[in-house]
């Protein structure tokens, strides 16, 4: 069976700029088989995409805490899932912690599979393997049975199941990966290095304080004081090293916040260094600590959201093309963790389908066009990650379309949030943009009008092969 989808415009590879398009897809199989430049006439089932509309290849997230299994009151596939199709996000990368057990093990990658699929999940969803003190044998096997890299924490996750490496665990893990005979391995870091950790001043990854409070725990500007972009800078340093160390592998930074970094990470590319890419996340782009209230701890996360010059400096970045691409680090918990002041509540921000209309809303970035910015939210993140099936519409990849009205205007409400737990600090926000519709392998998976029409994803479990 076959249906075919009439776009005026549409976001096609090689094109600066949306252009009409006639997409046809084989629904038994959930492929493209055919795309003609220009709006054809076609016969059977036909999808007319509107005038004032524009057909997208399916959004990526690759930075999403699921939780599930352990912390499922958290998030969980079932919810999450939900969230990343509303928002267009046909694929998300589900990252190795929160959950229990976390993804350190094929064992235990295989549970978190198997609650995945026991759930129902209505986008595909992929997995991060993570890297911990003492597990380096273990992670070729992960490769093989499919996680698409690795993360791991320069400073305490938070969490006891996960805990942060040292730089002899990265060379335990970096050799055992340099025996890998497949595609390059990908390391990822939570950059954040506490040179001083001795002296208990910074606490953990979620922001919890080892030491001694500020006077007044209520205001952001103590929890940002308590976590200066040094960590960051310091981060940096060790990772490069790594980089030089290990030609033959690559890394990444995840959710950059310091834009103090930059200029280290644009020397060390300048000199040769090309086996690093970065990305920044939504709220570090749209939100700055000067508008954030006392004790609202929605947006509350580590590395901290910080001033308004440090935006600017991350946009720039972004337009540039210094930062790779951006995510939602979308890492909930329940609303009685976010209870309390700044430096004792839970640290993450929610905010999984919401991506492309916070980025759409940023002038800055908006001013790249619409096809760059869906590449920041598709085709880089589908490289980066090796999904050779998603990330474009073209022939043979998968038929996963988001249909975007970008000049609809949309407030976010919490009655509007399809994620578990409907705390966020986007809450409020009149956004440019809306997902109409997102597809599916060719099928309707979700209508801004109706909700959810299926749940139809599938694990992505290819990665470990050549």
């Amino acid at each position: 069976m076959s249906v075919t989808f009439v776009a005026p415009k549409a976001v096609l590879p090689g094109k600066s700029e949306p252009v009409p398009a006639t997409v046809t897809v084989d629904t038994n199989t959930g492929k493209i088989t055919d795309v003609k430049e220009g709006v054809h006439d076609a016969s059977g089932d036909v999808v007319k995409v509107p005038e004032n509309q524009v057909l997208l290849p399916g959004l990526i997230d690759t930075h999403v805490h699921l939780n599930q299994p352990g912390r499922t009151q958290w998030e969980g596939f079932a919810t999450g899932t939900t969230a990343a199709i509303s928002g267009g996000v046909t694929t998300l990368i589900d990252m190795p912690l929160n959950s229990i057990p976390p993804t350190t093990t094929v064992d235990n990658l295989k549970e978190k599979q198997s609650a995945a699929l026991d759930t129902g999940i209505s986008c595909d969803v992929g997995f991060w393997g993570g890297i911990i003190p003492g597990n380096q044998d273990d992670l070729v096997p992960l490769l093989k049975a499919g996680v698409r890299g690795f993360k791991c924490f320069l400073i305490e996750s938070g969490v006891d199941e996960f805990p942060c490496v040292q730089e002899e665990d990265l060379d335990k893990a970096c050799k055992a990966l340099e025996k890998y005979d497949g595609p390059t391995p990908l390391v990822m870091f939570h950059a954040e290095l506490d040179e001083h950790a001795h002296e208990h001043k910074n606490g953990d990854a979620n922001g919890h304080a080892n030491g001694k409070k500020e006077s007044n725990p209520e205001a952001y500007e103590t929890f940002l004081d308590s976590r200066p972009e040094s960590l960051e800078t310091a981060a940096l340093s060790l990772i490069l090293k790594l980089c030089a160390r290990y030609p033959s592998l690559r890394f990444h930074i995840v959710h950059l916040s310091a834009g103090s970094a930059l200029p280290a990470l644009r020397e060390a590319r300048a000199k040769g260094i090309k086996n690093l890419t970065v990305e920044t996340c939504f709220h570090y782009l749209t939100l700055s600590s000067e508008d954030i209230p006392d004790n609202a701890t929605q947006f509350k996360c580590c590395p901290p959201i910080r001033t308004e010059a440090n935006r600017q400096l991350l946009l720039d970045a972004v337009v540039n093309g210094e930062i790779d691409y951006v995510v939602s680090d979308h890492s909930p918990c329940t609303p009685e963790l976010k209870k309390g002041d700044f430096m004792s509540a839970w640290g993450g921000v929610s905010g999984l389908g919401l991506g492309l209309p916070l980025l759409w809303s940023e002038k800055k970035v908006r001013q790249l066009g619409l096809v760059k910015v869906v590449d920041l939210l598709s085709g880089a993140q589908a490289k980066q990650v090796r999904l050779g099936n998603k990330g474009a519409i073209e022939v043979g990849r998968d038929a996963d379309f988001a249909i975007f009205d970008p000049e609809r205007k949309v407030e976010i409400t919490k009655d509007g949030l399809l994620f578990r737990n409907k705390m966020s600090p986007y809450v409020g926000k009149t956004l440019d943009g809306r997902i109409e519709k997102t597809y599916l392998g060719g099928k309707l998976a979700f209508d801004a009008d109706k909700g959810v029409t299926q749940k139809d994803g599938k694990l992505q479990t290819d990665a470990g092969k050549k």
